[in-house]
């Protein structure tokens, strides 16, 4: 079966073609971060028209690097939730049309389904059960995974996602946009223990998040500092390696639980978070004490793409899964109510 995945949850344009038999064929990806980056922040109206300008374009890229035409597709998949509804409606319009036109069926896909299952597009996906760490700019949850459709809630943020925290430190600090890689970035440079910042949640048992203190520890210490007269890069180096460590240690700390909790030793990680080399780097290490293994996508799949919805519907497709011709998506969308293949 070969489908064709529309990715338009939030402020990247993803195009991919994904085979049953021979797996990822191409991909496209338009980020609007130069479009976004003069208001500090996705600005919905302005991301659902540049979804509009750049999908068919993007197809029509896809199709000719794959060598295909729009009479080899047998299904169009495209996010149906959750996202912005404005940039979600853009690629389940366009999904649904060319689906009448070619008379295919259409699915819509959970974004965040997407992101889980990306590292199985690698060359050694992890098998089920395992546990998945799912951490982006809008969600930070763990989730047991017995297989597509099974998922159990562990434990999820209260407030601020990881990658929400990111981003709004990073702009508390007079950062540019997005604020993940530039707090990554800065953190590199970083003098290790000068600033100590807490761990959030991490002194009580539970599989909760809270990172809105953090990130207002953070901005008191960035503060202090300058009102102390120091306004020097390094500090704002040392700042930004204190809070991503801080948020680092949380989340292995955290993922170590709920691997003891669910008596598993393979973890998944996701998201546009999962792209950090420190957290890599860090659950990497706490997967070798507990003898087990982690995976995650290649950088280009961590954040939102087409690859990881072509592979998501693919698999919800070959199980029967379908929709009529009606246009529905959601803003917001626990994962727990997906069907189970």
């Amino acid at each position: 079966m070969l489908v064709l995945g529309l990715e338009t949850s939030c402020d990247e344009t993803g195009v991919a073609l994904y085979d049953s038999e021979h797996g990822l064929l191409a991909d496209a990806l338009f980020s609007q971060i130069d479009l976004h980056r003069v208001y500090g922040g996705v600005v919905p109206e302005l991301a659902s028209r540049d979804h509009v300008k750049r999908m068919l374009p993007l197809i029509r890229q896809v199709l000719e690097e794959a060598g295909k035409s729009k009479t080899d597709i047998d299904a169009v998949a495209y996010t149906a939730g959750p996202g912005l509804v404005g940039a979600l409606l853009v690629g389940a319009s366009c999904a649904q049309a060319l689906a009448f036109a070619w008379g295919i069926p259409a699915l819509g896909v959970h974004h965040m389904e997407g992101h889980l299952l990306a590292p199985m597009l690698e060359e050694q996906p992890p098998a089920f059960p395992f546990v998945a760490l799912l951490v982006s700019g809008g969600h930070t949850q763990l989730v047991r995974v017995d297989g597509i459709g099974q998922y159990q809630l562990l434990g999820e943020s209260l407030d601020d996602a990881a990658g929400e925290a990111f981003d709004k430190t990073a702009k508390l600090m007079g950062l540019q946009y997005p604020g993940g890689p530039e707090i990554a970035r800065l953190a590199q440079q970083g003098t290790p223990g000068r600033f100590k910042f807490p761990r959030p949640m991490t002194d009580r048992p539970g599989l909760e998040f809270s990172f809105s203190g953090l990130k207002t520890f953070t901005l008191n210490t960035w503060q202090q500092c300058q009102a102390a007269g120091d306004h020097s890069e390094q500090t704002r180096c040392d700042v930004a390696l204190a809070f991503q460590q801080a948020v680092v240690d949380t989340l292995t700390i955290k993922c170590k639980r709920a691997l003891k909790q669910t008596g598993l030793n393979n973890l998944v990680i996701a998201g546009g978070v999962s792209a950090n080399k420190a957290l890599r780097l860090s659950l990497e290490q706490m997967l070798g004490e507990l003898k087990g293994a982690v995976f995650y996508a290649r950088p280009a799949f961590c954040t939102d793409n087409g690859a990881m919805i072509a592979y998501a519907g693919c698999q919800r497709l070959l199980a029967g899964q379908h929709e009529g011709l009606a246009i529905s998506v959601q803003a917001r969308w626990p994962m727990e109510q997906l069907p189970a293949l």
